[in-house]
């Protein structure tokens, strides 16, 4: 597969989804772009602003299996992973698998499980595999986590800890549609449901050999040298208690070589870079004495890009 033909899988998902969803182009693209990097994301907004019928078209427009999960403070991490149960018929214990056996999960309200069963998605968000009873089972790919989590009530809920906040490479908002868009959204909707009609213009074997493409994207080391200035930026604040990971880093590197993919191009610049800060490293810092929910986290992204200095077209040539 060429670059090309990732740049236009692209723009026919976006085309397809914008059949269901009205306005969320960026959204559309950040989300393939965390699919190819076999990344997950966090959709953080009020409830009613489209994140699960945006997972869902997501899902149905890739032919990618889709299960649903509503999280609540009684969800268990076996409801999650499966369990084996002993069947009488066949005189055996058996497996019944869980719904992280799928594709793409929708973790809904994720914020509202318990510690326990949170820390229960690690394993499979990081390494692809759940071990259940002392037994490694692979999950079935491509695998990606959407969740979503209610930024205005707090009430019964328990907050994502750091390691739980790093392993997602996005942190977006869905946001409210303009007046514009919330008419062409009740026209479209007035008389059918969009999303039952729509058709798959992809599948995972498709998926597969684009995400195989994506890491050939040429950078040069200067880039690199940038793009870990600004993450080092990030652990010398004084307003900040934890900088960005390494693991930050590196998604920072892979959704840039995407992005970069995306605007025709086979080599990464800083305006690939720059314009992936914000979703991939605002969520990853701990703030003193400030909360996530008031945007300082991209304020300081913003600060953090301005004040480091961009290498020279010179310092970016690439053999």
């Amino acid at each position: 597969m060429s670059y090309q033909a990732v740049q236009s899988l692209a723009d026919r998902i976006k085309h397809n989804i914008g059949e269901v969803i009205v306005g969320k182009e960026e959204i559309v693209e950040l989300l393939f772009i965390g699919l190819m990097t076999s990344g997950h994301v966090l959709l953080e907004d009020v409830p009613g602003t489209g994140k699960t019928v945006l997972a869902k078209s997501f899902a149905r427009s890739l032919s990618l299996s889709f299960k649903r999960v509503q999280f609540t403070p009684d969800l268990l991490p076996s409801d999650l992973s499966g369990i084996h149960y002993y069947n009488q018929k066949q005189g055996d214990f058996q497996f019944r698998p869980g719904p992280l056996f799928t594709n793409l999960l929708l973790a809904d309200e994720l914020n509202r499980a318990t510690p326990r069963t949170q820390s229960s998605l690690l394993e499979c968000m990081e390494e692809k595999q759940v071990t259940i009873d002392g037994e490694t089972k692979p999950l079935e790919l491509p695998f990606m986590v959407i969740a979503t989590q209610n930024p205005v009530e707090h009430q019964g809920t328990f907050p994502l800890p750091e390691a739980q906040l790093d392993r997602f490479l996005f942190k977006l908002r869905m946001g409210y549609p303009t007046t514009e868009e919330g008419l062409r959204l009740l026209q479209r909707f007035k008389e059918r449901n969009p999303l039952a009609e729509l058709q798959p213009i992809a599948d995972p074997t498709e998926l597969a050999k684009a995400q195989s493409i994506c890491p050939s994207v040429r950078i040069s080391d200067d880039l690199l040298r940038y793009l870990l200035e600004v993450v080092e930026a990030t652990r010398r604040r004084e307003d900040v208690a934890i900088g960005v990971s390494p693991r930050g880093s590196q998604a920072l590197l892979r959704t840039a070589q995407v992005h970069a993919i995306l605007r025709g191009r086979d080599y990464v610049t800083p305006d690939d870079v720059k314009a992936m800060a914000k979703p991939v490293l605002a969520h990853r810092l701990s703030l003193r004495g400030l909360t996530r929910a008031q945007g300082q986290g991209e304020k300081i992204i913003d600060e953090v890009i301005r004040g480091t200095n961009v290498p020279t077209e010179a310092d970016l040539t690439i053999g």
